[in-house]
């Protein structure tokens, strides 16, 4: 079972939890954080190459949670064109378009290895979807994309895996792209999420930022921190609320809480 709320209040942590964030200080070296920084595409083409296409389960739930895929058209059988920044191997994409015939996707990646996978996809074709590698911190997304073209984007557990210092490079390049009065759709790990508070001691990069056995990164959001990113680069807000869920395993009588940070933000 799980139970969910919405809501602008942060998680509070038991004093066990409390007591070992505050015991965890010490930030990994400046050497291996560059190094980190310089390996980040290589760290996720490995991970998508031990993992191929199985990691991550297919993201059915994404029209549920958003229904704004279908708010934002003016008529029910308009066609939208959007772009999921930072792809994966699909498996929010491809649900997305075998549910909705009048979605054209736009769909990029850093690891080159997930484009690929993306290609070889069985329901992958041109007509739908142009799928492109793309480092959204350097790569202008306008050498692939219209400006202004664009009436939705999603960014769904991307921003977390980028240095906090290159977070407002996405949203600048993405913002080009975006047409006025249309939005991007965001989720992604919120603060003290159960997987924050599973990293060993030595796995922190800086303030909730955190780096995992494979060299990916994850940072977990607040939602302070979310709404001055996206305001600082011309956006405004319409929703930006913790998602708190607790999955129960009664077998095991576990209870693990999770914590994402849900928000719509509108190019004006």
């Amino acid at each position: 079972g799980a139970f969910q709320k919405k809501g602008h209040s942060a998680r509070i942590l038991s004093p066990e939890e409390a007591e070992r964030l505050a015991k965890d200080r010490v930030l990994v070296s400046e050497f291996k954080q560059l190094k980190l920084e310089k390996e980040a595409q290589k760290n996720w083409d490995l991970f998508y190459k031990r993992n191929s296409t199985n990691f991550f389960k297919d993201r059915h739930w994404t029209t549920r949670e958003f229904q704004e895929l279908k708010a934002c058209r003016e008529f029910a059988e308009q066609k939208l064109t959007i772009l999921e920044a930072g792809c994966g191997v699909g498996n929010c994409l491809f649900p997305l378009l075998e549910e909705d015939l009048n979605i054209f996707a736009y769909a990029c990646d850093f690891s080159p290895r997930a484009v690929e996978y993306v290609k070889q996809n069985a329901l992958y074709t041109t007509e739908r979807c142009k799928v492109f590698q793309c480092d959204l911190t350097k790569d202008d997304l306008l050498e692939n994309i219209p400006a202004d073209s664009v009436d939705v984007v999603t960014l769904i557990f991307v921003l977390s895996a980028i240095h906090p210092d290159k977070m407002h490079l996405v949203l600048k390049n993405i913002y080009k792209v975006l047409k006025p009065g249309k939005c991007v759709l965001f989720r992604d790990y919120g603060l003290y999420d159960h997987a924050m508070l599973r990293f060993k001691s030595g796995s922190k990069l800086g303030e909730n930022f955190y780096v995992r056995q494979d060299g990916t990164r994850s940072y977990f959001f607040t939602e302070e921190f979310l709404s001055q990113l996206f305001k600082a680069e011309g956006y405004e807000q319409v929703v930006n609320e913790y998602v708190q869920r607790e999955t129960v395993n009664r077998k095991e009588d576990l209870r693990v809480p999770r914590v994402f940070l849900q928000s719509k933000f509108q190019k004006p």
